[in-house]
């Protein structure tokens, strides 16, 4: 037998790819993954090969695993896919391995013709810490339950491991008692898992369960025992079929009840703050499109992704919101997502903004700041984001957003005398009057025929905003809207500032064109706000012409 000495550096740096390294690798078609890799000394793993290239012929070349690996046994797969009337064929081959030393020990690359897989690098532990009693090695169905660690803060991950080992075959009425605690949060980690394991020169079958628990209360948690059960085949049934003979034996195992001590928050923790007891916290930015050149009204989203190793996403607290003057923020829902690795779950949490500005300048998103206990270390950490200046140009074809707020009044100064004011009444009383008699006169000359139009008239065009509103379809309304603002005495934005319904109807209007949420919109706000526009004061009549067109806004 040949045996491979690692020296220390080089174990160090396969620590750190395994770190890195997925569970599977692939090169130019042909692919290597295994279904676990941490594994104890006699344990077995199961390594799969997979060709989707139709060109390589043949088998791979599995003599490269003698020298660290017992090969148990290989088989074959062959697997015809069909899409979209495309035909797709694989080939896999699984096959059984057994490591020979433990550490850090890697699955040398294999040949498929001029296809060559990566090497993946699997962790061995020592079986010495899991030796168990004469008793239970001899008992052919026994429960190991373990903890990765004896006590844990409160709301932090602890992983609870259990194995059930089998050495006689057992037929498929297995159960196991589910895991149930009042005072904690329970998260199964994916699927069981099967696999081998040689004990005393006996080979036993595996299988194991893992669960993330995050404790809810401080104090000693008690873990339950679990309760496996299972019906074992005899000799004389595996080896033959005989419909009188006996159904074989029920077998019912419990696991042990283990305790778990759980600490409260430390006392130095920031009292205002979310509790984020974590194994790494890590904060990442992005912009959609990137901040080179930012004018008034373009639309950006910015997305901030927070995730936590052994936390669940639920438990990641909103981050701060972009709330400056000089900018409009639309948010999104945030995205939870949970993904299941070797060190329990990681949980990540991504919230989106539509930012559109409205005026031209320098404009600085303020830092983020996020503190966190970093249970690897067992101190207080902070996760920082510097501040994000945003410098944003005129755009000439957008105008200028009015000023809706409340205009801050000026002092009361002394009145003018009072005859003006009466003369000035009087000179209005006059014109008045004076127009009030020439509207009468013209109202009986004979009627003048009104000049041909060119394009909609007003009316159509409000029927056509109110039907877009009422369809609650964003696009259709912003151009409805448009066309009927452009045959107003006075422009959108005028409307907008001296009507504050109007306002904040068309911000919503807005929030829906630049952000996701469009399909949410309704447009009933904004027709009402622009059934009950109030009109604007009336121009003189000696200047105003009779119209033949019904009123803008019926009662």
């Amino acid at each position: 037998m040949i045996r491979h000495r690692i020296a220390l550096p080089f174990i160090l740096l396969l620590s750190m790819m395994c770190a890195l390294l997925s569970l599977s690798a692939q090169a130019d078609g042909f692919t290597a993954r295994v279904d676990r890799a941490q594994l104890s000394e006699g344990e077995t793993v199961e390594l799969t090969l997979q060709s989707d290239d139709i060109t390589l012929f043949g088998k791979p070349d599995f003599s490269p695993l003698n020298d660290l690996f017992a090969v148990l046994g290989t088989r074959q797969l062959n697997q015809i896919n069909s899409n979209n009337g495309k035909s797709h064929s694989s080939t896999s081959w699984v096959i059984t391995l057994q490591p020979k030393q433990t550490g850090y020990v890697v699955i040398p690359p294999l040949q498929l013709g001029d296809a060559s897989s990566q090497p993946i690098t699997l962790h061995v532990l020592s079986a010495d810490s899991q030796t168990q009693n004469a008793q239970g090695k001899l008992a052919p169905v026994f429960i190991d339950a373990s903890l990765d660690q004896d006590s844990v803060y409160v709301q932090a991950q602890a992983i609870l491991t259990l194995r059930i080992y089998h050495s006689v075959s057992l037929y498929n009425d297995s159960s196991l008692t589910p895991l149930q605690m009042q005072d904690a949060r329970i998260e199964q980690l994916g699927e069981p898992r099967t696999y081998e394991k040689l004990i005393n020169g006996v080979r036993h079958g595996v299988i194991e369960l893992r669960y993330a628990i995050f404790p809810q209360q401080s104090g000693q948690l008690s873990i339950p025992a679990l309760q496996f059960s299972a019906t074992m085949a005899n000799a004389r049934q595996s080896n033959s079929y005989d419909p009188f003979g006996q159904q074989g034996r029920l077998s019912r195992v419990k696991s042990a009840a283990i305790a778990l001590q759980v600490k409260p928050k430390p006392a130095d923790y920031p009292a205002d703050a979310a509790w984020l007891p974590a194994r790494a916290l890590t904060l990442s930015e992005n912009w959609n499109p990137s901040l080179s050149t930012v004018k008034v009204g373009d639309s950006l989203t910015r997305s901030l992704k927070l995730s936590a190793e052994g936390l669940s996403s639920a438990q990641l607290p909103p981050l701060p919101a972009s709330q400056i003057a000089g900018l409009r923020s639309y948010p999104d829902q945030p995205q939870l997502s949970n993904q299941i690795t070797e060190q329990g779950l990681l949980g990540a949490r991504e919230e989106r903004q539509a930012l559109v500005p409205n005026r031209a300048g320098t404009l600085e998103l303020a830092a983020l700041d996020i503190p966190w206990w970093n249970t690897q270390t067992d101190k207080l950490e902070h996760l920082s984001l510097a501040a994000q200046p945003l410098e944003v140009l005129a755009n000439p074809e957008q105008p200028a957003t009015p000023n809706t707020e409340t205009p801050v009044l000026a002092p009361a100064v002394e009145s003018p005398p009072l005859w003006p004011w009466q003369l000035a009444c009087g000179v209005l009383s006059s014109t008045s009057l004076l127009g009030f008699g020439l509207w009468w006169r013209a109202r009986r000359q004979p009627a003048i025929a009104a000049a041909s139009q060119t394009g909609p008239s007003p009316r159509t065009l409000l029927d056509d905003l109110k039907r877009a509103c009422q369809s609650n379809e964003p696009q259709a309304t912003r151009q409805a809207l448009d066309a009927w603002a452009r045959q107003q005495p006075e422009t959108l934005a005028e409307l907008a500032a001296r009507f504050v319904p109007l306002s904040a109807a068309l911000d919503g209007l807005n929030g829906a064109l630049y952000s996701e949420t469009g399909q949410q919109w309704q447009g009933e706000d904004l027709w009402r706000a622009i059934r009950t526009l109030p009109a604007a004061e009336t121009l003189s009549a000696s200047t105003q012409e009779p119209s033949p067109l019904p009123p803008l806004y019926p009662r």
